[in-house]
């Protein structure tokens, strides 16, 4: 399934070959042989030099931009910090191409940027900066509405370029700026480029890796500095690399895969290092099938997750952004700690238990597990193909739902896609006329909902110890609100096929 490096000085490549152990090698010699030349004048007794026994074959010296291979993300680092090479573990001063953060994150980095940098101090760029209300928006809660006006005053005090605001709560579609959920929006105004550099105040920030680019969240406190600055010290993490064959069945999807790797690491085996997805699979991913994977390396503990663009990126982008951008990818010699290798058509579809994304299950060995609820939303599963996906089952079913299932829009495009776009095999049918028919709740305003809980007024936020399916990403107690509340995270397909059952439901019993 997977092989160690212990050591991250690889002599050659095969160190890496599936259960081949590098064991690395010493700088110096432990023999106590030294040479000791004689010198010239016998009165001294002094030793002139002291040198160790050549360990490896003597190289010539490299020239030109590369001296040595390097993986995506040592690429990208090095490129934003102007320097031919990193290595894991350098920390590094980053030029950021683009900073993010919200109505959460957003007044205190304003803040600390205030305190540091002085009251009427300008941004490094205000163009490179991005600024989306979406966490607590549809509330009467004081404190999170003070937030939104907080951004708002520092957005026109900064002539800020893009702030995508909300006035008008009683109806969103009467704000065309606004725009939702900051990771969707980020893709899809454009501010996603392969090769670049984005930050933001989230954690889920790592979304944006689908596009080629290192993308990570931050703390209040560096968003402050970059604010400011324009740049962030960063260490330069190792590489895990995730090898994914095999041609996906059509009952699975990305959230299964990024399901299945937690699992089999912990989320706690990819901590500060960054996440390479490649393989056939992979490159037979959609952007947001993309996005879903690399939403969840943080749920590993990873400080990135990466995809190397490719034709699908390009296509993607062709209509979001005119801005020149130039990819990278990893060299062949690059050096990973490890690889892991999935054979993607043996896998089944999965969710993670309470209380943790890597309580790993099959959903057909959960099916006596009783459910109150479905959720279908947020950075994870709230996007386009997310709705697409359930829509299909519920079409393939042809019955009503057995529990209050929730569906929120990640952002007002997704909103507008529900509303427009055909379901394919549906004789025309929208996803929205699917969920009427299915007695699912009218697709709510776009936001972060209640992934994360939030005020109490909050849309679908679960006041009740209740059980819930979930195509969220995290399910720790109190996530999505009560504290005694038990969330399953699932795949859209599973999530949908659970509400159609009021059990938690392997989706092929619909889909095959």
């Amino acid at each position: 399934m997977n092989s160690m490096a212990s050591s991250t000085i690889a002599p050659n490549p095969a160190s890496f070959i599936s259960n081949k152990k590098d064991l690395g090698f010493t700088a110096f010699s432990t023999s106590s042989q030294f040479s000791i030349p004689k010198c010239n004048r016998r009165i001294s007794k002094k030793i002139c030099s002291v040198m160790a026994p050549q360990q490896s074959e003597r190289r010539p010296s490299t020239t030109g931009s590369v001296k040595t291979a390097m993986t995506m993300t040592e690429k990208i680092l090095a490129r934003a910090s102007e320097k031919s090479q990193l290595s894991p573990g350098e920390n590094t001063w980053v030029n950021i191409d683009i900073l993010m953060t919200h109505d959460v994150c957003g007044p205190g980095s304003i803040g600390i940027f205030k305190k540091e940098f002085g009251q009427n101090a300008k941004v490094w760029d205000r163009e490179k900066i991005v600024i989306i209300p979406d966490h607590y928006i549809f509330t009467s809660d004081e404190r999170a509405n003070r937030n939104v006006d907080i951004l708002r005053d520092f957005c026109t005090e900064q002539n800020i370029k893009y702030f995508y605001d909300i006035k008008d709560l009683s109806d969103f579609k009467a704000n065309p700026d606004y725009k939702g959920v900051c990771h969707i929006a980020l893709a899809q105004e454009g501010h996603c480029r392969p090769g670049e550099v984005l930050l933001g105040t989230d954690s889920h920030t790592c979304t944006a890796g689908a596009f080629g680019q290192f993308a990570t969240g931050i703390g209040n406190t560096d968003a402050g500095f970059v604010l400011g600055a324009g740049k962030l010290l960063l260490k330069v993490p190792p590489t895990l690399r995730f090898v994914m064959d095999g041609e996906m069945p059509n009952y699975l999807l990305a959230k299964d895969l990024i399901l299945q790797i937690i699992g089999e690491i912990s989320v706690s085996g990819a901590t500060y290092k960054s996440m390479e997805f490649v393989g056939t699979t992979v490159e037979s991913l959609t952007m947001e099938e993309r996005m879903t994977l690399c939403n969840m390396v943080v749920e590993a503990g990873g400080k990135n997750g990466v995809v190397p663009a490719d034709s699908t990126t390009f296509k993607y982008l062709e209509d979001k952004t005119s801005m020149a951008y130039e990819p990278v990818y990893s060299d062949e010699q690059a050096r990973f700690l490890s690889e892991y290798r999935f054979d993607v058509s043996k896998l089944e579809p999965l969710v993670a238990k309470p209380h943790s994304p890597d309580n790993r299950a099959l959903a057909r060995e959960c099916k006596d597990v009783k459910i109150d609820r479905v959720y279908i939303g947020s950075c994870t599963g709230g996007k386009t193909e997310d709705f697409m996906a359930a829509a299909k089952v519920f079409l393939a079913s042809g019955k009503k739902v057995k529990v209050p299932t929730f569906l929120v829009p990640a952002t007002q495009k997704v909103w507008i896609d529900v509303y427009s776009l055909p379901v394919p095999g549906s004789g025309g049918k929208t996803c929205s006329q699917i969920f009427e028919e299915a007695g699912c709740d009218t697709p709510a305003s776009p936001n972060c909902g209640a992934c994360l809980g939030g005020p109490k007024d909050t849309y679908a936020r679960m006041n009740e110890p209740t059980v819930c399916v979930s195509t969220t990403n995290r399910n720790f107690p109190g996530r999505m609100g009560h504290k005694e509340g038990q969330i399953y995270l699932a795949s859209p397909y599973t999530a949908a096929a659970s509400a159609l059952t009021g059990y938690v439901t392997d989706p092929r019993e619909f889909l095959q």
